[in-house]
């Protein structure tokens, strides 16, 4: 796929995820229905709603492509394939039922490991992360639309870095210490890819947890807009793993995190 087939998939599918986010809102408001899955985990029928709203467009722009999503996934079956599409229709589904902000709706199209397309909405916030090429990463606010490039927000002398938990454990809190973090911000979901893209934060890092949906949207919006994302062990961070299991992972808004 070219440039511009890819931004045109991409572009096609900003007014779906704004129409996904406004439905994850009205569902909530009038009440969640919720299960239990198999690993414990909640589900929502706002989960299961925006999930519909996304494949279905999905599969309609790339009739071709495989989707797999969290909520439809057969974890018996490995992925073979190449190219496929990566959907967590709501990543933050605690979040998300609890009534709070940071919850994200998330679709990524992988091609040969790496996650070239990302989309991430978050309605509660009234914004909407997507990226189709290195280079191209752009934040929709307030229906303004402007280009994002991790560009520094912090002062100078502060470094940033998100956790996905209160309390980091030692071995991360250890990483961080090498890059001389100030301050460590609790944020939940992929919400922190798209706030390392903006400038806002500076770095996260985490042990293996979690599954390629979950991440995916986020990488390839961080990393088309500058950021530098591998392991923990400073390997490649790829994607196509036949269990879907995510690895170590450490996100730098640059390489010197006070630029």
């Amino acid at each position: 796929m070219n440039k511009s087939e890819l931004k045109s998939i991409t572009e096609n599918l900003i007014e779906t995820f704004n129409f996904a986010g406004k439905e994850s809102i009205r569902i909530f408001k009038e009440g969640l229905k919720i299960q239990i899955k198999a690993d414990r985990s909640p589900v929502s029928n706002g989960d299961l709603k925006v999930n519909e709203i996304i494949s279905g467009k999905i599969s309609q722009l790339t009739p071709n492509i495989p989707i797999i999503s969290e909520e439809t996934v057969d974890l018996s079956k490995k992925n073979k394939s190449k190219i496929f599409w990566l959907i967590d229709p709501i990543d933050g589904t605690k979040e998300y039922i609890a009534g709070k902000d940071e919850y994200t709706l998330n679709a990524a199209l992988v091609i040969n490991t790496v996650p070239v397309i990302g989309l991430v909405g978050v309605p509660k916030k009234g914004r909407l992360f997507y990226s189709f090429y290195p280079g191209e990463s752009y934040m929709i606010e307030r229906e303004k639309t402007q280009k994002i490039n991790c560009k520094k927000q912090q002062p100078k002398d502060q470094v940033v870095a998100l956790s996905s938990v209160i309390k980091p454990s030692d071995m991360i809190l250890n990483k961080l210490k090498e890059y001389n973090v100030t301050s460590i911000v609790k944020m939940a979901s992929s919400y922190k890819f798209c706030v390392i893209a903006t400038g806002e934060y500076d770095i996260y890092a985490a042990r293996e947890r979690a599954n390629e949906w979950d991440y995916a949207a986020g990488h390839a919006i961080a990393q088309n807009a500058g950021a530098i994302i591998k392991t923990l062990d400073e390997k490649p961070f790829l994607y196509g793993k036949e269990d879907y299991r995510n690895p170590s992972l450490l996100i730098k808004r640059s390489e010197n995190l006070n630029d």
